[in-house]
């Protein structure tokens, strides 16, 4: 056991340490599942696991409280896999690797699996805590969130039974969220014919890294600057005014991430060579000044490459950096109903050289108002559309509608204001949590989501603070013992 679970709650940090050491990437939670089904066994709790893997667990009411309502404690189960390119990390086998730093835990060079790992422990503690009060339980757990919203897609018939529903799966201690943006992917493919790279030409890798990164939906008002869109904006002038050939591009790795690194591969007449270093080296110096107040660890490099066999054909070339220079990013849109609140935005999340000389660029939309979200979908794909590329789209999920007049709403903000003597920030928030599609399902729930403070998510500067967690614990306790 690492050094994190001698932190308090003591129950709570033990089954976050324990958690963080079963491999649980998104769309392949096998030994996660396993995990809990072995829990679930060896504390007599009834369980069930549906068809897509999702697992809920039930735990009858503490003595005195039968007469209350059944809750649903609800977590995903897999986690964002990001690490630090110098980082040696094999994210299906290996340990997440915690460590405590200045009031926060922290894993080493990759995610820490805190979203949405504390909230998987914070239910099991509540299920099998022998000095926790509740009426009836269920606690689900669901799989592939972070890529897709599998499990709450597909969750099995009649998994669930209670009327309130907490997610555990937000970020801020001091918040309660009652609505989330809904979202879609929109999937680039462009096909190109390699040709033999021209004579007489210099090759180099130009690479963007050490951005701040984030979360899509969380961070995308945050001024976080795109791998992507910054080694494209240097590909766009080489092939203006520097007879650019472009040989490769990789960048990013999640759609729901915003890129923190970015490289490509590419040539220059060598009778340019000198000329274009020189425009390289003004190039940087106009980005440090551009990003130094919202991005400083920014790095730009570029280096000198040998000859490469293959460059893309001109036409695919120039429809894929045009497309990624024009294609809108970030905030496309503010609230006018929530003050405060992104309605609408846009994250060009990856660039990736395929099979069958295919290169796959994928971006992900987000919106509280579902014209909206389907007016940005059509930007980005009339951009992708008009440089030649096949342009498709996932299924998409629904938003969460706020609801200001629940019961569990009320409860939950009377038992903060108890334990706090403070007010909390009642919101919507720009990320996509599942609630939505759980109300498609059981249009009866009343649901919050709420959580302890995290930071850095879907970046390997994921770090939760400490201090937030019992807050966390004894907010989720209070409600339960008043609901």
């Amino acid at each position: 056991m690492s050094e994190i679970t001698t932190l308090k709650p003591r129950l709570v940090w033990e089954l976050f340490d324990a958690i963080t050491k079963v491999p649980r990437p998104s769309k392949r939670e096998g030994k996660i599942i396993e995990y809990l089904v072995a829990f679930a066994k060896e504390h007599r709790l009834e369980y069930r696991k549906d068809a897509i893997g999702n697992v809920v667990m039930r735990k009858p009411a503490t003595p005195g409280y039968e007469a209350k309502p059944t809750v649903i404690l609800q977590a995903h189960m897999d986690m964002v896999c990001e690490k630090n390119s110098d980082v040696e990390f094999d994210f299906e086998h290996d340990p997440i690797r915690t460590r405590i730093e200045d009031g926060w835990v922290r894993a080493e060079g990759t995610t820490l699996g805190a979203d949405c790992g504390i909230g998987m422990a914070a239910a099991l503690a509540m299920l099998i805590d022998p000095e926790a009060e509740h009426g009836p339980l269920e606690a689900l757990f669901t799989v592939d969130e972070e890529t897709g919203l599998t499990g709450a897609f597909e969750l099995g018939e009649g998994m669930l039974t209670g009327k309130y529903l907490i997610n555990l799966d937000s970020e801020d201690d001091g918040e309660i969220f009652i609505g989330c943006a809904g979202g879609i992917d929109t999937i680039a493919t462009f096909r190109y014919t390699p040709e033999a790279a021209p004579k007489n030409y210099s090759f180099f890798r130009i690479d963007v890294s050490d951005l701040l990164g984030g979360h899509s939906g969380d961070d995308i008002n945050k001024g976080r600057v795109n791998s992507n869109k910054t080694v494209a904006r240097l590909l766009w002038e080489g092939m203006q005014s520097y007879e650019l050939r472009l040989s490769y591009f990789d960048g990013g790795n999640l759609r729901n991430a915003i890129p923190r690194e970015a490289y490509a591969v590419f040539g220059i007449p060598t009778r340019l060579r000198e000329e274009f270093l020189s425009r390289c080296r003004l190039f940087a110096d106009d980005l440090h000044a551009e990003f130094k107040l919202r991005e400083p660890n920014f790095r730009i490099t570029l280096n000198e490459m040998p000859e490469v066999d293959t460059v893309l054909d001109m036409r695919t070339q120039t429809g894929l950096i045009q497309s990624l220079v024009g294609v809108p990013n970030g905030v496309i849109s503010m609230s006018f109903a929530v003050p405060g609140l992104v309605e609408t935005s846009t994250n060009l999340a990856s660039v990736k050289f395929g099979e069958g000389n295919t290169i796959v660029v994928t971006s992900s939309q987000r919106s509280s108002v579902e014209s909206a979200k389907t007016y940005v979908m059509q930007m980005v794909e009339s951009v992708f559309a008009l440089a030649g590329a096949d342009v498709a789209h996932s299924d998409g999920y629904p938003g969460w509608t706020p609801d200001p007049e629940s019961k569990l709403l009320e409860t939950t903000v009377a038992s903060y204001r108890r334990l706090f003597g403070d007010e909390p920030k009642v919101k919507a928030i720009h990320a996509g949590l599942e609630c939505g599609l759980f109300l498609e399902k059981y249009p009866e729930l009343e649901m919050v989501s709420f959580g302890p403070t995290l930071r850095g998510v879907h970046s390997p500067d994921e770090r939760l603070e400490i201090a937030t967690v019992p807050r966390f614990w004894e907010l989720l306790s209070d409600i339960l013992r008043h609901i």
